[in-house]
């Protein structure tokens, strides 16, 4: 009996069912512990370079690390099981599925994670973030399929092919669309504009750039009003950005004094009026130092242009206002005309010419 139990035991330490499930045992336990020792690394180097995205790479490795370990236990396995040919091509089929979903996964949990980080300090990526994402993972999925397709013996030729011819129909039936889309993808990405930005378009139309969708971007006027525009004609239209290279901008107002005053001591009021206006007004830039500048002769009195600094194009129209209802105070006060169009009829010494008799 002894015997038969050891001659038992001695043939079922050498079978494969057994080696088999043991091997994948050991082979899952010891490379989850690895993936655990290596992420647990990976954090400590990213807190010490201070590197902020381990989070994202982490999480976009975990799942498919955890698939891969599994399908290559698999695949171990079925190397030591004497398995039929039914079952081998099962177990292939299945690492090569695992293999896709891995890759897939990677794929978009990667960019989820970077888009999610990077729209955070981007407000036209926030409004784009779901298609960038849609599209990010309809390639993957595609991707992932062709390699799943490939890896079973599946030509993937003709399927080439077809997605090619069917890509061009598409293109071509969606000719204005994709333009559209490019277009936004690339103000997206260069940044000639972005959400909060007063801009004027080539042809006249200005105003506050509230969002810039996938398709059009929308510009809030003064009068609230919303003006949506392609972004393909946007992306072709000459564009003014009032808040690029900053948002603080210089701004001018026209104004005249008639020609018998004394220009110095419009100068001096002048500035001093405008620093007033800039060191107390909201929305005006403290420490810019106003400037005046004649330019030229106008039909009733000498123009020049006053030069302010605003914190930003919404304090414009607050500084205009405020600084030509105290340049009026302060010039009347001070004796200073504003001059106003006047006519002059020259008379000959003689009186004008009595008009002649009828005949």
């Amino acid at each position: 009996m002894p015997a038969l139990m050891s001659e038992t035991f001695s043939v079922l330490i050498r079978s494969p069912w057994i080696h088999g499930p043991l091997a994948f045992v050991l082979w899952v336990v010891g490379f989850a512990i690895t993936r655990k020792i290596l992420f647990a690394a990976m954090r400590r180097v990213a807190r010490r370079a201070n590197w902020p995205w381990d989070a994202v790479l982490v999480k976009a490795l975990s799942a498919p690390l955890g698939i891969t370990i599994l399908a290559s236990g698999l695949l171990v396995l079925e190397r030591i099981l004497p398995l039929s040919k039914k079952w081998d091509r099962a177990l292939d089929v299945s690492l090569a599925a695992a293999v896709a979903l891995a890759i897939v996964l990677f794929i978009d949990r990667a960019s989820s994670g970077l888009l999610d980080r990077l729209a955070k300090h981007s407000a036209d990526l926030q409004g784009a973030r779901g298609l960038i994402q849609g599209t990010v993972r309809g390639l993957a999925a595609g991707l992932g399929l062709l390699i799943f397709l490939d890896s079973i013996g599946i030509s993937i030729t003709p399927i080439l092919a077809s997605l090619g011819v069917g890509s061009l129909a598409v293109a071509l039936a969606l000719q204005e669309t994709l333009a559209n889309l490019f277009a936004g993808l690339y103000m997206v990405a260069d940044k000639p504009i972005e959400a909060g930005h007063f801009i004027r378009l080539g042809s006249g139309e200005e105003g506050f750039v509230s969002r810039i969708g996938w398709r059009s971007t929308w510009i809030r006027t003064g009068n609230d009003s919303v003006i949506i525009v392609p972004n393909s004609k946007l992306a072709g239209s000459v564009i003014t950005n009032f808040d690029l290279p900053e948002r603080e901008l210089a701004f001018g107002v026209e104004l005249a004094v008639r020609y018998d005053g004394d220009l110095d001591r419009v100068e001096r009021v002048t500035l001093e009026v405008a620093r007033e206006v800039q060191a107390t007004v909201a929305g005006g830039v403290p420490a810019a130092a106003p400037a005046v500048h004649f330019h030229s002769f106008g039909e009733s009195g000498a123009r020049f242009t006053v030069t302010l600094r605003a914190r930003d194009f919404n304090a414009v129209a607050a500084l205009k206002h405020e600084l030509v209802k105290r340049i009026v105070a302060r010039y009347h006060r001070d004796g200073i005309a504003i001059p106003f169009p006047t006519r002059t009829l020259d008379l000959p010494p003689g009186g004008l010419p009595s008009a002649a008799p009828r005949p």
